[in-house]
């Protein structure tokens, strides 16, 4: 039987945050996570990543069709549609940054308060 106050198996039993799923994470992972989510670092998790990118992505499209609607609707502006796709575009990846990242700001800090630092 190999020695647990080694550290390197992750014994379920002698852990307080196992919540019984197939998905296990290493202690360094759990650690890397942690800070990266907390402090500062690179976020190395795909399924974050896939999210932010097409949030971005599809906030981009939205806002760059109602800035073109709204440059139609309101001739004042003196703006063509296709400027007005062009600004949209630009504030719709602007807006879709900022919104993903603090979408997954307070998830990953609820997943933290629960213990899972996966």
């Amino acid at each position: 039987m190999p020695d647990s106050s080694s550290g390197d198996e992750l014994d379920p039993e002698e852990t307080d945050d196992f919540d019984g799923d197939d998905e296990t994470v290493s202690p360094a992972l759990a650690a890397y996570n942690t800070v990266t989510d907390t402090v500062t670092g690179v976020n190395v998790r795909m399924s974050d990543n896939v999210f932010q990118a097409i949030f971005i992505f599809v906030s981009a499209i939205l806002v760059a069709i109602i800035t073109a609607v709204a440059c139609l609707a309101f001739p004042g502006w003196q703006l063509k549609w296709y400027e007005g796709v062009l600004i949209g575009a630009f504030g719709g990846v602007i807006f879709g940054v900022f919104a993903s990242g603090t979408i997954l700001m307070v998830y990953r800090a609820f997943r933290h308060l629960q213990g899972k630092h996966d």
